[in-house]
């Protein structure tokens, strides 16, 4: 049963603060509460609704598609099934760099400029609308109230985005403190920082943890190590996202913290895509998102197999993702969950991974903190970045003709700062940075233990 508090934080304080932010998350969270209980057919239906109102919003209100639409005889309006949507090319991370200004739509009002972590190696930068915002919110929203943890319910974020972090002003502080968000940096985690983190949990008493398994893995680690009790604190559910959740990771966050794991996939590029529900199925956000499997020549591949994420979020009118190639491989299910929700499945995520990197005084970074800083350099197209020994640490850079010296420099003292003195950082420009064996991409890579 939810506290008083709660339940009034859930039930007036949030949807005050979403209301005066013009924000429509909770009617959406209303609506896919109901949404989830329908049958595979009529989610699909309203898919199609929806994709085709987004198209004409597309072919109206956006330039690129406008001249998208022309090229290829597209007519949106004749929109009837989600295979349709196959007659259009497919929008990449480049196209979105190269076409930014004319992705967004005439009409567009109240968008800001959101960055990606840069996970595929390739820096982006694109921008989300009011109706995004509030549509992500809702689905995270619906998926933490399958596990029982509701807005206002006391949580741990262990992250890193810069945009969290570097936003704790007067305002932001007194939100998280009436919605009782404590944010841990997954930067930098050493021996201190750890036994802090430890310390700050077993004070909080969060009913969930929310963060990347990597993180989440290496404090539960930690403390077991501490001979410190985390399993009786109450926690509900661990949500991990971001990262590709190993089962050595589940099994540390579920023995130390004595609670059940919830994967978690998507991106602030491509949306809320899917969450795992109690009896175990990674349902896919399908009342807002349309996910298409593709191999490596854009054909659709069969259910049971791998193929390529490519994701049309249907609430993106400002700056339209349609068709987006995520670059993350997964597997569709064909299965029916035993939790009743008609929302569609994902059998499994095969992409992403994220390494630490350890500093020249031993402390342990989050490989994303190296990532934000070669994220923003727009000559740079992709990199992959190594930590060959304690003492060298070796960026592969392919760049575009505008990178400089001025560039070259910005990541160098950057990288630097974070690795410290005695660390070596050595920019090798390259034409191309191949895939690991496997076939996936790592964009960083740590060789030492």
């Amino acid at each position: 049963m939810a506290s008083l508090y709660t339940t009034l934080v859930a039930k007036l304080i949030f949807p005050l603060h979403e209301r005066l932010k013009r924000h429509t998350t909770v009617a959406d969270r209303d609506h896919m509460e109901k949404v989830q209980w329908w049958s595979r057919d009529d989610i699909e239906a309203l898919q199609v609704e929806r994709l085709r109102s987004l198209l004409v919003h597309a072919k109206s209100q956006v330039p690129y598609y406008q001249r998208l639409f022309s090229e290829h005889g597209f007519s949106p309006e004749s929109v009837k099934r989600i295979d349709d949507l196959q007659q259009l090319p497919f929008l990449t991370k480049a196209e979105i760099r190269e076409h930014s200004d004319d992705l967004k739509a005439n009409n567009a009002a109240g968008i800001a400029r959101f960055n990606t972590g840069g996970s595929s190696g390739a820096p982006l930068i694109f921008y989300i609308g009011r109706r995004r915002v509030s549509h992500d919110v809702a689905a995270k929203w619906r998926a933490t109230r399958w596990w029982g943890v509701d807005i206002g319910d006391p949580e741990i974020v262990v992250w890193g985005s810069p945009i969290e972090l570097g936003s704790q002003d007067r305002v932001r502080a007194i939100r998280d403190k009436l919605l009782r968000t404590r944010l841990l940096s997954a930067f930098e985690i050493s021996d201190s920082k750890l036994d802090q983190f430890v310390e700050e949990i077993k004070q909080v008493r969060p009913k969930m943890l929310f963060g990347y398994p990597s993180a989440l893995s290496l404090i539960a680690r930690h403390a077991e190590c501490r001979g410190v009790d985390m399993s009786q604190l109450g926690i509900k559910v661990a949500f991990v996202t971001s990262e590709r959740l190993y089962d050595e990771q589940r099994a540390d966050i579920e023995r130390v913290f004595g609670c059940p794991v919830a994967n978690g996939y998507g991106g602030r590029d491509a949306g809320f895509i899917a969450h795992q529900c109690p009896q175990g199925g990674m349902h896919i956000t399908a009342d807002d998102i349309i996910v298409e499997l593709i191999d490596q020549e854009g054909r659709p591949v069969a259910d049971g197999m791998p193929g390529e994420i490519v994701v049309t979020h249907l609430a993106t009118h400002d700056y339209p993702f349609i068709r987006y190639r995520t670059g993350d491989i997964a597997v569709m299910s064909t299965d029916t969950c035993a939790c009743g929700r008609g929302l569609p499945m994902l059998q499994e995520i095969q992409g992403r991974a994220t390494d630490f990197i350890r500093a020249a005084d031993g402390t342990m970074m989050h490989g994303l903190a190296l990532i934000y800083v070669l994220r923003d350099v727009e000559s740079v197209e992709t990199f992959k970045i190594i930590q060959e020994s304690k003492t060298l640490l070796r960026v592969l850079l392919v760049a575009n003709a505008d990178f400089s010296d001025t560039d070259n420099m910005t990541i160098l003292s950057g990288l630097q700062k974070r690795m410290g003195a005695g660390v070596d950082v050595v920019i090798e420009r390259v034409d191309e940075i191949p895939a690991e064996k496997s076939g996936k991409f790592r964009f960083v890579v740590n060789k030492i233990t």
